[in-house]
């Protein structure tokens, strides 16, 4: 069964940067669409970046500009690139991805803390 890993959270102040990674147990070209998910405390789940199944990307309005969305096939990983960053970034990060288009796997998710 393939899984999903998130590394790379921490602590930040405001307008630090931070690089997010998620690793794949198998190939992740298998893994389509490909996103960054975050939840802050009280708040519902939020796409915050995406490959889309098309392979382009996509961004939420409030990390364009500030937030890069990248793989590396060659290490089944995918990053998030996190500069600029605000204490409204606060949040649990995690990857999401559908095996083969249809099977949904989550990974563990990954604190990001920025302090102002």
């Amino acid at each position: 069964q393939v899984q999903l890993v998130e590394s790379g959270g921490g602590e930040v102040q405001a307008g630090g940067s931070l690089r997010l990674s998620c690793a794949a147990s198998g190939s992740i070209l298998n893994i389509r669409p490909l996103g960054w998910y975050r939840q802050a405390p009280g708040k519902q789940r939020e796409l915050v970046a995406a490959f889309t199944t098309g392979g382009t990307t996509h961004y939420a309005d409030s990390v364009k500009g500030r937030f890069t969305i990248s793989r590396d096939n060659a290490r089944d990983t995918m990053y998030l690139q996190m500069n600029s960053l605000k204490p409204e970034d606060t949040a649990v990060y995690y990857c999401n991805g559908f095996l083969y288009g249809s099977v949904s796997i989550w990974g563990q998710g990954t604190q990001v803390t920025v302090s102002s």
